[in-house]
């Protein structure tokens, strides 16, 4: 009886051992934007599939696309698209694959102000090239009459690293800004004319959140989250526009119809009336070529659904992104294939 019970649990043993090595961990790194959506979906494919886990580290675009060229990752997320230059640097060339749609906000700290203040373009551009130090300097009253502004100074709030939320934001203003273009530029890291540098959404939303007089850009989850003030942004329409699930969709609208072969494209100061300008798709990075299979298989099966069932959870509270449209996850569901 001894040495059956012995044996009974050295098989016991073995069974749970190679349940152990059946387990599949993916390791992933990259934007904050989409964080929140990609820490639920990860948790929701987990649950369903118990023996594949997903690890993602929150560290921004410019670390995510770091780590997929040192081959330290076996995929990455970021909210631009990667240049020629840096698919070159890569030993397998990555795959873009949107994920959702989101919008970059402007966020604020102002508590004596009840209303959510109107911004253009050139407002923006200008509080973040130092020139407009004041909340009640005239280029922020004429755009908002009738809102008594305090004469607090304004604190500006940057990303501190390489961030793809940055690129939109400054994609943006150097599509709409001629000053910007030139003095600044579109970039995930620009050389800030000044403020304060702050690392990832998470800690620029904490920061404005906690200092009154405080501005920055965040993405739209956290502002709402953090029940955040925000700003309705002039489009190229000539509309104010608030940033919602619908206004960032219609942002898409125009792009999803000639979406290239690559997936890569800017969305910002997107054609449209009810296009919230300063929106945008954002990418997971993922190799074409995954030699481990037992991680090819894993990788894809996620993909195929997140393009399915995690689109249906991505505008759900407290989450707030817009889903891709058809035209788009259908394409992307062909391009899977294309991981060898």
């Amino acid at each position: 009886m001894k040495k059956w019970n012995t044996l009974l649990l050295a098989a016991l043993a073995g069974i749970g051992l190679s349940g152990v090595a059946a387990a599949q961990a993916i390791n992933a790194a990259g934007a904050t934007f989409p964080y929140p959506i990609y820490s639920r979906w990860f948790d929701a494919y987990h649950k369903a599939h118990p023996s594949i886990e997903i690890n993602y580290q929150s560290i921004g675009s410019g670390g995510g696309i770091t780590q997929l060229k040192a081959g330290t990752v076996d995929f990455a997320a970021s909210d631009r698209p990667m240049t020629d230059e840096e698919i070159k640097e890569c030993k397998y060339r990555p795959l873009h694959f949107p994920t959702v749609l989101g919008a970059v906000v402007i966020a604020y700290n102002l508590p004596s102000v009840k209303v959510d203040l109107k911004f253009d373009a050139q407002l923006i551009a200008d509080i973040y090239m130092m020139k407009v130090k004041k909340w009640n300097d005239p280029e922020i009253t004429k755009l908002n009459p009738g809102v008594k502004m305090p004469s607090t100074d304004i604190l500006v709030i940057h990303r501190s690293e390489g961030s793809g939320t940055t690129f939109i934001f400054t994609d943006f203003l150097s599509k709409t800004v001629p000053e910007w273009k030139s003095k600044v530029g579109a970039d995930q890291q620009p050389k800030w004319p000044g403020g304060l540098g702050e690392k990832g959404n998470e800690a620029v939303a904490g920061y404005v959140k906690q200092t009154e007089g405080a501005i920055g850009y965040v993405e739209l989850a956290y502002v709402l989250q953090n029940h955040m003030q925000s700003g309705i942004v002039k489009n190229g329409a000539g509309h104010f526009v608030r940033p919602t699930i619908d206004t960032v969709t219609a942002a898409a609208a125009g792009a999803a119809k000639s979406m290239p072969a690559d997936f890569r494209v800017s969305i910002t100061d997107a054609p449209g009336a009810d296009a919230y300008p300063i929106s945008s798709f954002t990418w997971m990075l993922i190799p074409s070529t995954i030699p481990d299979a037992n991680k090819k298989t894993a990788i894809t099966g996620f993909l195929e659904w997140m393009l399915t069932e995690g689109q249906k959870i991505a505008p759900e509270a407290p989450l707030y992104y817009a889903p891709l449209p058809a035209n788009v996850a259908a394409k992307e569901k062909a391009q899977i294939k294309l991981v060898k």
